[in-house]
């Protein structure tokens, strides 16, 4: 990804019992994830803004369980993410 740039990341209904949970980055600074939503098909949506000046990357990973089941969710996705700055012009 370039600085400045905006992935959206949508993520179909899963086939098991269990949905998707929530979205984090590893490094919000250079990859932050935002307006994390769950369709009532189960399609979650977030949006991936880079925010980073310099190089650097990130692992977004996002997390489902079954709804009836009590525990922590666990990580069912996971993106790497580089982020690259535009080049200075001379």
């Amino acid at each position: 990804m370039r600085s400045g740039s905006v992935v959206s990341l949508v993520l179909e209904t899963r086939v098991d019992d269990k949905r998707w949970a929530g979205v984090r980055s590893s490094a919000p600074a250079f990859a932050a994830a935002s307006g994390w939503r769950l369709g009532p098909d189960g399609t979650a949506r977030a949006s991936l803004r880079c925010a980073g000046t310099r190089s650097g990357t990130t692992v977004v990973t996002v997390t489902a369980k079954a709804p009836d089941v009590a525990g922590a969710a666990r990580v069912a996705f996971t993106l790497d993410v580089s982020v690259v700055p535009y080049t200075a012009q001379g």
